[in-house]
């Protein structure tokens, strides 16, 4: 672009036929959303001002925990709206090239992965599913009284079984996450495994165990969210919260080393 402004990526999708941008998109720096096309590719772009966006300026940026949820939901708020006009490859936040020439060669580049995975995820959508337990209700019965001996003995007694029933606990809450998986990867064609988020900033109370990602096909949407009701109400001691359709955050990122964690799919 020009000395003063740098070009800020949102997503990759097929260049459209008549080359025009999603409409009424603004970015990260309230700027106009347009598109670079390359390689019969389209990368979703905006233009920022290095004041605000280069290295330095970023680097302090991201210390400033309002700054940084307000750009990121700005960020994914273009994603979500260019999704809508076609499917795209969501970019990682603060994906910065210099000028357009540089992001018409990355898109050259790197055609043959775009393009496969754009074909891979066609006509699939993702959704997640997060499962909440209250620990007490998975916790074992308690046992018949014994005699526990002098009260030094009686407490240790007492803190060896609390451990053991949490360690139950969590042992029973976290296969019954397993079968909810289950049940639910059969509608997916890929799935995607997360941590546990922090339950301070995620507002919620008691474990989360599953914190997952499942790649739909579209034409299974009604099953899978109508699949998810009838696990919740099928096991009331578990709480499903169920988020979607998103575009395939997930799914899109670039083949890691033979070894490394990625999402599990299935052959087609």
């Amino acid at each position: 672009m020009t000395d003063t402004l740098a070009t800020w990526l949102y997503a990759v999708t097929a260049a459209p036929e008549d080359g025009t941008p999603p409409q009424g998109l603004t970015g990260v720096a309230d700027e106009p959303v347009r598109l670079v096309e390359g390689a019969g590719l389209a990368a979703v772009v905006g233009s920022v001002p290095l004041a605000d966006f280069d290295e330095d300026a970023l680097r302090g940026h991201l210390e400033d925990l309002e700054w940084l949820e307000r750009t990121a939901r700005a960020h994914h708020r273009v994603i979500n709206g260019a999704a809508r006009h076609g499917q795209v490859i969501p970019l990682r936040f603060a994906t910065l090239y210099h000028d357009d020439d540089r992001v018409r060669a990355m898109l050259r580049e790197r055609r043959e992965d775009f393009t496969d995975t754009l074909r891979r995820v066609a006509g699939r959508t993702e959704w997640g599913v997060k499962a909440y337990v209250d620990p007490r209700s998975f916790l074992p019965d308690p046992d018949e009284s014994e005699d526990e001996g002098s009260p030094g003995t009686a407490y240790l007694m007492r803190r060896r079984a609390q451990r053991q029933d949490q360690e139950t606990a969590h042992l029973r809450a976290t296969e019954r996450a397993e079968e909810i998986h289950s049940s639910l990867a059969a509608l997916a064609v890929a799935t995607a495994a997360h941590p546990p988020q922090d339950s301070a900033l995620a507002a919620y109370e008691g474990w989360m165990v599953l914190n997952n990602s499942y790649l739909v096909p579209d034409d299974l949407t009604e099953d899978f969210t109508a699949l998810v009701s009838a696990l919740g109400e099928r096991y009331p001691a578990v709480t499903l919260e169920v988020s979607g359709p998103w575009p395939p955050y997930s799914f899109t990122a670039p083949p890691k080393p033979a070894g490394d964690a990625q999402p599990e799919e299935k052959p087609s």
